[in-house]
């Protein structure tokens, strides 16, 4: 599999997870795990441009597909990627936990949506979870970041 634009090898054992062989295996360990049942949404990844759960996801069943982690969004040294510096300018983070999640959501939904309207931006932030925030800077980072991809 790809995984922010490198080839790996397979995972040694087929029952491995995607975000375990990421964290444990890749050392991606941006790529948090909350719940691990799929709730909370800490774990997405984005999988050919998608966001998925990688928690709900064995590590073989990426194989031939790119997978992007929080990590691949910006190079060390480069500027934040959009949507990681509108959540920096809006404040749309607390505890950070959630956070990596949500930025991998919202690329995906901006993909889908490149200029949202409030109901998509809530539709598209449904699956992940935010104990800290609320989730109001967490919308206008959504917008922000649509703003500053145009």
């Amino acid at each position: 599999m790809k995984v922010n634009g490198v080839v790996h090898t397979e995972p040694k054992d087929p029952r491995r997870l995607l975000s375990d062989h990421l964290r444990h295996d890749l050392g991606l360990t941006g790529t948090h795990v909350g719940c691990e049942h799929g709730v909370c949404g800490c774990c997405t990844v984005l999988l050919d441009g998608a966001p998925v759960r990688s928690c709900l996801m064995l590590a073989v069943q990426a194989e031939g597909h790119e997978v992007t982690t929080i990590e691949g969004l910006a190079a060390p040294g480069s500027p934040l990627h959009p949507v990681q510096q509108a959540f920096h300018e809006c404040h749309g983070l607390q505890c950070g936990f959630c956070t990596p999640g949500f930025v991998m959501s919202v690329v995906g939904l901006l993909h889908e949506h490149p200029d949202p309207t409030p109901e998509q931006v809530d539709e598209g932030i449904a699956g992940n979870l935010c104990r800290c925030t609320g989730y109001a800077s967490i919308r206008r980072a959504v917008h922000r970041a649509a703003e500053l991809t145009k």
